[in-house]
Order: C-alpha cells, then sequence, then structure tokens
C-alpha cells in the first residue's frame, strides 16, 4: 500500500466541537506516509426508511458513503452525549448501511478507529463502548489495541479549538502511528 488513506468523521455538529477539534488536530498528526480527510455528516436527514423508498439515498449520505468506500481507513470521532453514542452521529451511520446490500462496500472489513473528547472526567469511555455492537455488526475491522478518551477536554484546547496539551497531542500521534500500522497491515 503506497499511500495510507483514512476518512475521518466527527460525530457533533457544534461549531466549538471538541470532538470536530480532535479530528483537526489529527489531520496534522498522521504520519508521513499517510493522509486524514474530514468528511462530515452536517446535512444529513434523519433516517426515514419512507424516504429511502420514495427517494432513494440523499446526495450528502452516498457522497459521505463513496468517501468511506474509497478510503483504507475509517476514524470516528465520538463525543458521548448521555452515557451513549450522539443521535446524529449513529443516524448517519444508519443512512451509510442503506441500502443492507452497500455494508459490505462501505463497512465490510473497513479499518476503523474510535477517539473522542469529552469535558467529562471518564472521556468517550461509554460511547466507544456503545459502538462495539454497531460496528460487529457492520462488519468493520476495528482497531483494539489502543484507545484514545480525552477527558476534561476544556483544559487540552486553546479558545480557538487548536490542541494545546502537549501529551495528549503525542498521545494522538501514537495512537494515529497504530491505526496507520494496523490499516497498512504491519
Amino acid at each position: 500500500m503506497a499511500k495510507v488513506r483514512v476518512i475521518g468523521i466527527s460525530g457533533s455538529l457544534r461549531q466549538g466541537s471538541f470532538n470536530s477539534a480532535l479530528l483537526a488536530a489529527a489531520t496534522g498528526l498522521m504520519p508521513h506516509d499517510s493522509e486524514l480527510v474530514a468528511a462530515t455528516i452536517r446535512g444529513i436527514p434523519l433516517y426515514d426508511g419512507d424516504v429511502e423508498a420514495q427517494q432513494g439515498i440523499p446526495a450528502v449520505v452516498a457522497q459521505l458513503k463513496d468517501q468511506v468506500a474509497a478510503a483504507h481507513g475509517l476514524l470516528l470521532v465520538t463525543p458521548e452525549y448521555n452515557n451513549s453514542i450522539p443521535g446524529v452521529f449513529k443516524n448517519a451511520i444508519d443512512w451509510m448501511s442503506r441500502p443492507a446490500a452497500d455494508i459490505a462496500r462501505v463497512f465490510g472489513g473497513r479499518k476503523v478507529a474510535l477517539i473522542g473528547a469529552s469535558p467529562g472526567g471518564f472521556g468517550t469511555i461509554l460511547s466507544q463502548n456503545a459502538w462495539l455492537p454497531v460496528l460487529r455488526t457492520l462488519g468493520t475491522d476495528l482497531w483494539t489495541p489502543g484507545r484514545l478518551m480525552v477527558s476534561r477536554a476544556g483544559n487540552v484546547f486553546a479558545a480557538d479549538g487548536t490542541l494545546s496539551d502537549d501529551k495528549v497531542r503525542e498521545q494522538l500521534r501514537s495512537y494515529l502511528q497504530g491505526f496507520v500500522a494496523f490499516v497498512a497491515g504491519a
């Protein structure tokens, strides 16, 4: 594999999202033989089987599915809402799994990693755990040796959203190196 291409998706729509900031930081910390392209879930409507049956897959969903399918790996940057997966993020993945015949193209065997940031003291451990059965059902190949759960995120990002904590920066860099090696089959 010449250059590892990873698509990263933040599960938050908020302007000042710690998770979008974490994804932005990750784009600049990738190993030299790889790239991380940030994608978005913004504009994805609530899943509705009637809409799917009558109008098909929304263009914004089809575009995201194609981005993921063309990449070597997928980095999910997940907030934690009420001790679980954010609804907008799960909704996006639900749309991306439609039609069911397309699951293998988009997710089947796809190398996936989970990271997240939270203002709380436990990071995103419950959200990341809640993703496990979803990712298993979709047939992904989840990278599990590393975990990155940024806690007390308000203390690790500057007011402009840049990552200001050197320890977290190095943890993120190390995490990304491990994930890229996993994706590349090293």
